[in-house]
Parts: C-alpha cells; structure tokens; sequence
C-alpha cells in the first residue's frame, strides 16, 4: 500500500539528515591521513547508495504528484552527491576501482549493496515519446531498406487447413448470430405488440420506470466506488464481493499488482490542473493594482530625491522587478554608498594580499623549500544546498502532514496556487510594465520636458555608426551552416538514420551484462596491485558516468561533467552491449560515428556539416550517446595513407571541438570503443576521452556461477538458444576449459553448436560436453600478454 512507501519515505529522509548533519561534522575539517579519508569516502558513498535505492523504491511507488517531486528533488541530489563523492575517492587513489571490502564487512552489507540503481523515471516519465520516436525511425529505416525482414516461410499441408477451418467455423459462429439476433429482434416485436394492446395507467409506468432507474443508478455508483476501492487497496475486488478467497496465490497476487499499476499509470499521468486561469481571475486584479501603486510611489519618491524621474529599467535587468525592494529610495542611496565603500577596502585588502604573497615568494624562493600542504579537504558540493533545501520543505509540508487526507492521492491545491502564483505574479508584471513605461513616457514629456530613452538613443546612433563594420567571410563552412539553420529537426533526423548514423537500440539492460564479485580480488588490492577491474566495477562505472547523467538534467548540469567515456577491452567482452545498453536505460538516441561510415559525408566541410547535423538533432531530442567503434583508427600513430584514413584523422582533429560545443544542459555523451587502444596515437587519444573503462574477460565465477546461486554463462545461453541441459553437460569442466575467452566466444560456440537440426535430435540425443569443447578449440583466447597490454 501507498502508506509503507510513505514511511519509507519519512524514514529514509531522517538518514539522510543524519548523513548531512555527519558531513558538516567531518568533510569540512581538513584531514591529513588519506587512509582515514579513503575510509570516510568510502562509508558515505556506501550509505548514500542505500538511501539513494530507498529513494528510487518510493518515487517509483508513490501515486500523489506532489509528494513524487518532493520525493524527486532529494532523489536527484543524492544521486548528484553519489557522483562527487566518487570523483573525490578517484582523486584521491588515481583509480576508478577501489577495495571496499573490509568497509562493507563494518556495515554490515553483501558486495550487491554497492550496485548503482537505475531510477525507473527515465524511460517512465518520457514512454510515449520514446514510442512514437521508435516508430517513427522504424518506419524510415523500413522505407530506406535498411532493415532486415523476417523470411517469408511457405506453409505446410497441415498449417494451411488448420487456417481454413479456423476462418470456416468464425464464419459459421458470425452467421448463427446474425440467425439469433433476427429472432431475439422478432420475438421483441411481438411482446411490444402485446403490452400496446393492454393498456396501462400512466401513473403507474412513470413509478416503475423510476424505481427501475432509481435502483439501477444506484447500483452502479455504489459498484463503481466499491471497485476504485479495491484496485487502490490492491485487492480483487470478486473475492470481496463472492467471498470465495479461493483464488491461487500467484494469479491473486498477479491481479492485484496488475490492478494497482494502472491505477498508478492513470493517477501518475494525469495532466497538472490549471489553477493559474483561476488566480488570474481571483487574485489577478489584486495583483495589478498593487505593482502600480507600488511603481509609481517609488518614481515618486526618486523625483522627490533626486529631482527628476528615473529611467524604466530594460527588460534586460528583469523590468520593475529590479525596483520592486522593501527599501526606500533614501535606503538605497545609503546602501549603494556602502556598497562603494566596501569595494574601496576590498581593493585595499587585495593590494595587502598581494604585497604578502610577493614578500613569501622572495622568502621562499630564498630558501628553496617550497611548502606543499597535503592535507586533504572536501571539495565544494552543488547538491549538499540542493539537500538541505528539500529536507527543509520537507519538515514544513510533509513530515507532519495527515495523510489520511491523501486517500485519492490527487493534489493539493493550495500547494499548487503556491507555486503557480509566482508565474502569474509575472505575466501581470509584464503587462504592467508595457502600461507603466508609456506612462512614465508621458510624464516626463508633460513634467520635465524629456523625451525619453529616444533621445539617448539618437546620441548613441552616431557612436555606432563610427564602428568598422565586419563582412562575413565568404565560404564553404558558412553556406553550411546557413543550410542546416534553415532545415527542421525532422528532416535532419531522417537524413541521419537513412545514411546509417542514427541507428536502432538494442533492447539490452545492464543487469543483462553478467558477471558477478570475487572476493579474492580484495587481497590483490590490499597487496598494492591493481587488478583487471571485475565485471560488477565495470557496470557500476558505465552507470556513474553513462546513465546516471544522462538520465537526469538535474544531475548533468551540476555533477562533474563527463563528456566522453571509452570503454577498452579484447573482442567479444560485450562493449558494444553496454553502448546499447546505456541508450536502453535512458531513452537515448544512439549515433553510429564508426570510421566506416565518416566516409558518406568526404572532406572537411563535410565532417563539420555532419557532426552539426548531429549535435543539433543531439541536443533538440536528449539525452543522445555519439558512439565511435574501433576508435583507435582515426587516432592511428603514422601518415595517412590514402583518403579514407586522410578523412579518419579530419574527424579526430574535430572532435575536441565537438566536445568544447557541449554544455552542461546537454545531455549528450560520446562513447568509444577499442579492442585495439595501444594502437593509437596516446596523446589526442587520451585528450578526447575523459574517462577510460577498462573490461575484462569473465572469470571463473562468472563462467561457473555455482556458489551464489546464480546463472553461470554457459548455461544461460544454452537455455537462451533452445538448448536443454542433462548431466552429461558438465558445467564446472566447460568454465575451466573456457578460461581465456570471452563472452562473445561462449555466444559463438553455442550458436554453432546448437543449430536448427541439433534442436530437433535433441529428444533422442542429448547434448554433451565434448560438442561444445570441440567448438571452443576453434577460437584464439585472449592471451596473457595482450591483457598486459591493456594494463
């Protein structure tokens, strides 16, 4: 029920109290010992992960609108502090993967806890434009024959009679209800005729009809309430009803889950009711003549002070909002002084500064001992505010709040006129201000015979003509840009996906990308090696700097800002899976930049003309991911040889400016990948990319998967492709043979093995080990020096 997410609610909104009221306490005094740091990082990064799944849970489950965006805001900033927290513990060790296990021990939490959530909000709060978005690319890659059609299968003997005896008996069944609907009609007919013939007093069939309809009504408002009842509770209402109680368990459950989530999706989608026409219309009169009066008594008191009336400000500097203070304008002539004269003494304070700091340098340069302060401090935050202003709101409006008063969990309207009030505050100052200038205008001219703004800008018009006047230059670079400003998004967009840059996402999640935690990895970390990273780090990584910012503009605009993500690894370790899967998770479009297809738009002005048309289509349908396969060959060490690889380096050169052209508010995110990066020129390599992931091929525990319970790789792609296992399958021999391979070897082995005429011998002949050893000896695995390599 709604109430426990509630109480989740409330509780988890005092851990996170506690949190920043530990942050205060801890963060903001500078520590000299980086292990009790690492320590302290790491216990809040882990705590705040826990309050950040709590959050996730109740904004998913809560049904009120209001409480949702409460819920929401503390949501973005907790997972806004997840992301800073974790930029300090990378500074701080020089690397993206960090030992965690003795600090989960002293918690008391299992190596799942520190999995990254992925709010359902997402794709939820953005569905139907996602599916139309689907459609419609579908429809262009159809149209320009860029998609694959299923085969058309003849059908057998049999299927065809089945078809027709389907088709043959629907129409029997259609035609027997015509044959009765003509003799119900008939026998209708005949029983009119009949009470015609017998006469009523009409008295007594205007009481009938009423009680008739009286008693009907009734029972349909008193089912109809009774119904809205049950679903909200989550219950089945034929049970309440019948008094059976005797439905199973899993189709009870089922029901009510099914129920209570259309509820949610009806109440969660419903449109924001426009309280704002009736502010207008109430309070707007009110308000008009309230910023009149207000405006004219400050113009007023000005001319009475300084003995003209003042300029109306621009709408630049936000119109008479900038004279809408609670001072005098005495007060403010006072404050500006004072104003002037702090400025005076910063001045001096900073030529003082500035004269110590010359005197240290002498010293120090004296005695050629430079001071270097080690001691750690925590950089300043862009949520801990964030935080703290929704723990306020939510001591003010929530925490005491009755919520049996929320049964229909609809809105509160007083809430609303709270927030709407401000957006009609400003339409009416606008209005006011049009009103209000011309009047100034006109006192002036009567008052003291000025004219106005006009005349300073007929001074200023002789300034501005003195200026050199610019040509724009005449090119190629230019016309571009002219032509690409003049077409829409959707043309753009077709263009994209007909010449193969916009592609299709795969529907892929990241918890599809399998692999699980080895604890004997922590002593490698405790010995002061680093290891290959695990798969479980690789998913949390992608998470961190793929999904979570692109998901939420909140979150992209005041986190550390990753622009560029590159995720390195031997073929086949499912690289192309997380880009796929990070576009599923977040609802982005997916760009394919692979150096293949930089040939479809040649020379300069045709790489620039291409990487606009993507940022522009980009940034109008965020979040978007630019995906560059094989990345390593437009970096390619050496002098071009031929046009292809001269077009490969043009595009290398343009992606830093691709990559300066993004702001914070764009949620678009270029992603590599390399299965070859050693290859590469390291130096504009390692400029483009911000963030390298590095991704190792499956360890034993992912091949076998035997002592947590979980699926191991072979078997969850025998049973994916059809394939049925028995004990002369050994699973434990199959994961230490395939040591050394990678996933996309296990997917090749099984696809080869179990074809469509296996699958049909498989009843009379099971399948054994030895096919799929047989198989596996075909392929190369990745060999211990290329993983040196990659380290």
């Amino acid at each position: 029920p709604t109430s426990s997410y509630v109480k989740m609610w409330a509780d988890t909104q005092r851990e996170l109290d506690t949190m920043l009221q530990r942050e205060r306490e801890e963060f903001l005094q500078p520590q000299e010992d980086h292990e009790k740091v690492m320590k302290m990082l790491a216990t809040a990064y882990i705590q705040y992960l826990e309050i950040f799944r709590k959050l996730e849970e109740a904004h998913d489950h809560l049904i009120h609108r209001q409480k949702r965006a409460a819920v929401r805001q503390a949501l973005d900033g907790v997972m806004g502090r997840v992301l800073e927290i974790k930029k300090e513990m990378v500074a701080l060790e020089n690397c993206e993967c960090h030992s965690m296990a003795g600090i989960l021990l002293e918690l008391q939490r299992v190596p799942e806890d520190i999995e990254i959530p992925i709010p359902k909000y997402f794709i939820k709060e953005n569905l139907g434009i996602l599916q139309d978005r689907e459609k419609y690319l579908h429809e262009i890659l159809l149209n320009a024959g860029l998609l694959e059609q299923e085969p058309i299968t003849a059908m057998t003997l049999e299927e065809a009679i089945r078809v027709i005896q389907v088709a043959e008996r629907a129409r029997q069944g259609r035609a027997r209800a015509a044959f009765m609907k003509r003799i119900y009609l008939e026998e209708k007919r005949q029983s009119r005729k009949e009470k015609q013939e017998t006469r009523k007093n009409p008295d007594d069939a205007a009481t009938c009809i009423q009680k008739v309809w009286h008693g009907y009504s009734q029972r349909k408002k008193t089912e109809k309430l009774r119904e809205e009842e049950m679903i909200f509770l989550g219950m089945n209402s034929t049970e309440m009803i019948n008094g059976t109680g005797s439905l199973p368990p899993d189709l009870e459950a089922m029901s009510s889950l099914q129920k209570a989530n259309v509820l949610q999706g009806e109440v969660q989608e419903r449109a924001d009711y426009s309280f704002r026409h009736e502010l207008r219309r109430t309070e707007g009169p009110h308000i008009k003549e309230t910023l009149q009066d207000q405006i004219t008594q400050c113009f007023l008191e000005c001319r009475h002070i300084t003995g003209r009336f003042p300029d109306y400000p621009p709408e630049k500097s936000g119109g008479s909002k900038a004279i809408f203070i609670e001072k005098h304008p005495e007060q403010v002539l006072e404050d500006l002084a004072a104003k002037k004269a702090k400025a005076e003494e910063k001045e001096k304070e900073k030529k003082r500064k500035e004269d110590k700091e010359k005197a240290q340098e002498k010293k120090t340069a004296k005695a050629e001992k430079p001071v270097v302060d080690e001691s750690w401090k925590m950089g300043p935050s862009n949520f801990l505010l964030m935080l703290e202003e929704g723990s306020s709101q939510y001591q003010v409006f929530w925490e005491n709040r009755n919520n049996r008063s929320d049964f229909l969990q609809d809105h509160d309207p007083e809430l609303i006129k709270g927030e709407e009030r401000e957006e009609v505050e400003k339409e009416i100052r606008e209005q006011v201000d049009e009103v209000m200038q011309e009047k100034l205008l006109r006192v002036k001219q009567a008052v003291d015979g000025e004219t106005g703004p006009l005349a300073k800008a007929g001074k200023d018009k002789g300034k501005k003509m003195k200026k050199r006047h610019r040509k724009p230059r005449k090119g190629g670079h230019e016309n571009l840009m002219m032509s690409l400003a003049c077409r829409t998004i959707d043309s753009l967009y077709q263009e994209l996906a007909e010449e193969g840059l916009l592609i299709q996402v795969k529907n892929v999640n990241l918890s599809d990308y399998m692999g699980y935690y080895d604890c004997l990895r922590n002593i490698l970390h405790e010995a002061g090696a680093q290891p290959m990273p695990s798969i479980p780090e690789v998913r949390q990584l992608v998470a961190l700097y793929g999904i979570l910012p692109l998901g939420s503009q909140t979150v992209h605009e005041n986190a550390p800002l990753v622009k560029s993500l590159l995720l390195a690894g031997p073929a086949g370790v499912g690289k192309k899976m997380l880009v796929h899967a990070i576009c599923t998770e977040t609802g982005a479009n997916l760009f394919n930049l692979t150096p293949s297809n930089t040939g479809k738009y040649p020379g300069r002005d045709g790489l620039i003309m291409m990487l606009h048309m993507i940022l522009k289509v980009g940034k109008e349908l965020q979040p978007s991911v630019l995906w560059i396969g094989d990345t390593e060959r437009i970096f390619s060490k050496g002098a071009p040889r031929g046009e292809e690889e001269v077009n490969f380096k043009r595009l290398a050169k343009l992606l830093p400016h691709f990559l300066r052209a993004l702001k914070p508010k764009d949620r678009v995110l270029l992603v590599g990948t390399s299965s070859r990066p050693f290859d590469a020129n390291l130096g504009p390599f390692c400029k483009v990319y911000q963030k390298i992931i590095l991704i190792p091929k499956p360890d034993y525990l992912t091949r076998c998967g035997k002592y947590f319970n979980h699926p191991p790789l072979w078997k969850h792609y025998i049973l994916q492709h059809g394939g049925a296992l028995t004990k002369l399958v050994n699973l434990n021999c199959l994961a230490q043979v395939s040591d050394g391979f990678t996933q996309g070897h296990v997917v090749d082995v099984v696809h080869t093995v179990l074809t469509e005429l296996r699958l049909l011998q498989m009843a009379r002949k099971p399948l054994r080990t030895a096919e799929f050893v047989t198989s596996l000896a075909r392929h190369d695995p990745v060999y211990k020096e290329e993983e040196e390599t990659f380290q």
